[in-house]
């Protein structure tokens, strides 16, 4: 077939990152818990030894059923098998460049530091709690923010009874940290 009657879009996302996810800073690393990373890294694998194989069979099978323009089966396949494949070209990438980070190293120090969660009071006196995480693993739903988050950035490097300043559309914010803490080492000796 010539190539004129492809299209090109299919084949042409290989270093497009998913919709809705951030970019790693340029020149930055990628910092990761060694729990994330061990997420990214079975979520990748459930991907390639299911996932992938599954779908392959499937779509060999509705291949061999004749007319394929019609055919749901194969047309959703081919569709979730790129899905999969871009999922798969993101996740390496990502874990690729991971550099972990184990928070526990910091176990009992009161000064902020990639995986601690603080405690700190805005301007307004509302208190409020954040784990600063990597970019692939941080949910704000559960308190977590990425590393690269104005807070974050904020709050980085401070320590309990500092107060840092966070640039805001409304203006500059006082935050004040009232509490660090770092999860406990899980390694046993």
């Amino acid at each position: 077939m010539s190539k004129a009657f492809t299209r090109e879009t299919e084949g042409s996302d290989e270093d497009e990152d998913l919709p809705g996810l951030p970019p790693l800073p340029p020149g930055g690393k990628n910092y990761i818990t060694p729990a994330g990373h061990a997420r990214l890294r079975a979520e990748l694998l459930q991907l390639l030894d299911v996932e992938r194989p599954k779908v392959v069979e499937t779509v060999s099978w509705a291949a061999k059923n004749g007319d394929r323009s019609e055919n749901g089966d194969y047309l959703y396949g081919k569709k979730r098998l790129r899905e999969i494949d871009r999922r798969i070209r993101f996740l390496t990438k990502r874990l690729d460049l991971a550099e972990v980070t184990d928070p526990s190293v910091h176990h009992g120090r009161d000064q902020v530091f990639f995986g601690a969660t603080v405690r700190y009071e805005d301007g307004e006196g509302v208190e409020r709690s954040v784990t600063i995480k990597g970019l692939d693993e941080a949910d704000s739903q559960a308190g977590e923010i990425s590393w690269i988050a104005p807070v974050a950035r904020a709050l980085l490097k401070a320590r309990v009874g500092d107060e840092v300043t966070l640039m805001t559309p409304g203006g500059p914010s006082t935050l004040s940290v009232i509490e660090v803490r770092y999860p406990e080492s899980s390694r046993q000796p």
